[in-house]
């Protein structure tokens, strides 16, 4: 969701937040020998127990698999299973969620450096589809995850994938049957995700995107044949 520009940005203020992090992590080191902590079965030294599925039945979210990575250790391509699936049940492209992702993964995606850089910038997103509060509330409305919470998608990668899915098929269900314009579906709902429902419909009427937005969208291009790569793979 956030575009090249907030780039310049994150890394203007990185050094304080990693500064705010680093405390944190301190401050866990420090605990007791004897305090509990709960590591998945072949998991690697350190990794805590997983937060809990979104929806029964959908895959686990990251940290239940003795395969997880540790939170801070992030390849989208790790997670193509999940975008398999939420992508197949919302009705939107794979390939489209998956490039969505490697657009949005040009910052760290530790839960405790992110929850440390959104007490700086309180309108921050979170999440590895960088998802803000009101995107996320306005769909899990709508779909079957009222019941979950916009602060645990730092901690629940399988359900910020779903969210980002179900986003897509809201903002695709906006699109008219035909647009004038010359961008295709998938680049219009990515424009979408980025830039919001209403540029996203101007757009699609030929409306030309700005140096931001078409930023985002020169880095879809970039990533849709590694996405492609990514979602078409299978273990």
């Amino acid at each position: 969701m956030t575009d090249s520009g907030a780039r310049r940005r994150w890394l203007g203020v990185l050094v304080l937040v990693l500064a705010a992090w680093f405390l944190v992590r301190c401050g866990h080191a420090s605990q007791p020998a004897d305090s509990p902590r709960t590591t998945p079965a072949g998991g690697p030294p350190g990794a805590t127990a997983a937060a809990s599925p979104s929806t029964p039945g959908t895959p686990a979210p990251v940290g239940s698999s003795p395969d997880a990575p540790l939170p801070g250790a992030y390849d989208p391509a790790f997670y193509a299973p999940q975008v398999r699936t939420h992508a197949t049940r919302a009705g939107v492209d794979p390939k489209l969620l998956m490039a969505i992702l490697y657009n949005e993964s040009y910052k760290p995606h530790d839960p405790e450096l992110e929850r440390a850089w959104q007490r700086y910038k309180p309108d921050a997103s979170f999440g590895i589809a960088n998802m803000h509060r009101a995107a996320f509330d306005e769909t899990k409305r709508r779909h079957g995850f009222a019941n979950r919470r916009w602060e645990e998608l730092p901690d629940d990668r399988n359900l910020a994938i779903e969210a980002a899915a179900w986003h897509l098929h809201d903002l695709a269900a906006q699109l008219p049957t035909h647009w004038p314009g010359t961008y295709t579906k998938d680049e219009l709902l990515a424009l979408g995700y980025n830039t919001g429902s209403r540029n996203m419909l101007a757009f699609a009427r030929g409306a030309h995107p700005g140096s931001q937005a078409q930023s985002y969208l020169d880095r879809l291009h970039a990533n849709w044949a590694r996405a492609g790569k990514s979602v078409s793979a299978r273990p």
